[in-house]
């Protein structure tokens, strides 16, 4: 996580959780981040961050379009239940599917069970998402406690537009789930580092 030059030194503790997931496999990343919010929250922390498409797994072509669900379908209510029986807020990535449409979103959850904000990613990643998913066209924050949270996925985090746009709406912490490939490690070495400098906000890059 990168944090501004100027910030507070303390508005929460938060769990970046780097963990790949099981492709394909709802049961099982349900359960891998029951595990991990669990183990965060005993030490501490109020709100767990998990990678982009984390609930199904990334690299399922249009598997994804199949397996994926209303924001308020089975899955999510179960992500719910994770979040209020530990009392932690939890972000993760999800296929969304809205009428005809699927997306490429993340969900912020609060501690109680709470669905705080739900992100459709606006910049899709080359032919593999753009014949999948529809493009999102909407950024948003919301109050997670006394911390105003903004929620990006991947590849929208790379557009200085989109983190100043949620700075300038008051975000204090930007959460971004991605499933950036290895090659492009100057993202998190040069990017991250450099949208949370510019905006003078916390980023968290999971």
């Amino acid at each position: 996580m990168n944090a501004p030059v100027n910030a507070p030194v303390s508005l929460m503790r938060l769990a970046v959780c780097q963990q790949p997931g099981t492709p394909g496999d709802v049961a099982a990343n349900l359960a891998a981040i029951d595990a991990q919010a669990g183990a965060a929250a005993g030490r501490g922390a109020g709100l767990a961050v998990f990678p982009e498409l984390f609930l199904t797994g990334y690299h399922l072509g249009r598997r994804l379009a199949e397996m994926a669900e209303p924001a308020d379908g089975p899955s999510l209510q179960a992500l719910a239940g994770i979040a209020r029986r530990h009392g932690i807020a939890v972000a993760c990535g999800y296929p969304e599917r809205a009428g005809a449409a699927v997306y490429n979103s993340a969900v912020l959850i609060d501690g109680g069970g709470r669905p705080l904000l739900n992100h459709r990613k606006v910049h899709l990643w080359a032919e593999g998402e753009r014949g999948v998913f529809a493009a999102g066209d909407a950024l948003a924050v919301a109050r997670l406690g006394t911390v105003t949270v903004g929620l990006l996925v991947c590849y929208d985090i790379e557009f200085p537009e989109a983190a100043r746009r949620l700075a300038l709406q008051g975000a204090d912490l930007i959460l971004v789930p991605t499933a950036l490939p290895a090659r492009f490690d100057r993202v998190p070495r040069v990017v991250i580092p450099a949208r949370a400098y510019e905006n003078q906000v916390y980023v968290a890059y999971a």
